[in-house]
């Protein structure tokens, strides 16, 4: 095989690609669109939130536990859980503590499961981070070819088809990247919250508890600083 017909072989490889790269785009479009929509449910959900009323409910879970009264305590938590994923992390809470002896180190299971439940939330759009410039970039350079050869060949209608599609996907990339970054910052500092509400929350239900997730939460820092900000 020739260097001629392997360039030809590339070339017609990037050129079926030129339509599945313009759906996806409009694809992780729509994916941010719909990611920015459940982001903005989210900063509403915690506009009332209050240290003092966590602690307050909290309190209040205890001594429903004391009496015996499991749903109580649940309403009492379910009432202060600023994220969907919340609820689900209270009642394994509230299980844990109820588990005796073990509450300590079943409660820092939960918290770490919310954790690894948050980091599997987040993934979606840091996904979308690289995607979507990605996808931008593709876009730009796969139609560049049919643009040169149309202005070598003298076809200003070729040339500025290609080159209109070509900065049309650019633009799309780098909305579907600076969103998601952008989606992706805020929601790291939520959700680090949702985890210290949980902390204080089960710091409450078991005083005895010793709960440390520093460490856990630095690592996560630095994920994220290493996979977006790099």
């Amino acid at each position: 095989m020739s260097g001629s017909q392997i360039e030809n072989i590339v070339f017609h490889v990037a050129n079926l690609l030129r339509y599945p790269v313009l759906i996806a785009t409009l694809f992780a479009l729509l994916l941010v669109l719909a990611e920015l929509g459940s982001f903005a449910v989210e900063l509403y959900r915690r506009r009332s939130r209050s240290p003092l009323v966590l602690q307050g409910n909290a309190r209040a879970a205890r001594a429903a536990l004391d009496q015996g009264n499991v749903e109580r305590a649940e309403r009492a938590l379910d009432f202060v859980a600023s994220s969907a994923s919340m609820p689900l992390a209270v009642r394994e809470l509230i299980a844990s503590a109820r588990s005796g002896p073990q509450a300590s180190s079943s409660m820092a299971k939960c918290l770490a499961d919310f954790d690894l439940r948050s980091m599997r939330r987040l993934e979606r759009t840091r996904v979308l981070v690289r995607f979507g410039p990605a996808l931008g970039l593709m876009g730009t350079l796969i139609p560049l070819s049919p643009a040169l050869s149309g202005l070598a060949s003298g076809n200003t209608a070729q040339l500025t088809s290609n080159l209109r599609v070509a900065f049309s996907v650019t633009v799309l990339g780098l909305l579907i990247g600076a969103t998601a970054f952008a989606i992706s910052l805020v929601r790291d500092r939520l959700y680090a919250q949702d985890l210290s509400d949980l902390e204080v929350i089960a710091t409450f239900l078991d005083p005895a508890a010793q709960i440390d997730l520093s460490s856990v939460k630095m690592i996560e820092h630095e994920k994220v600083l290493e996979g977006e900000l790099v």
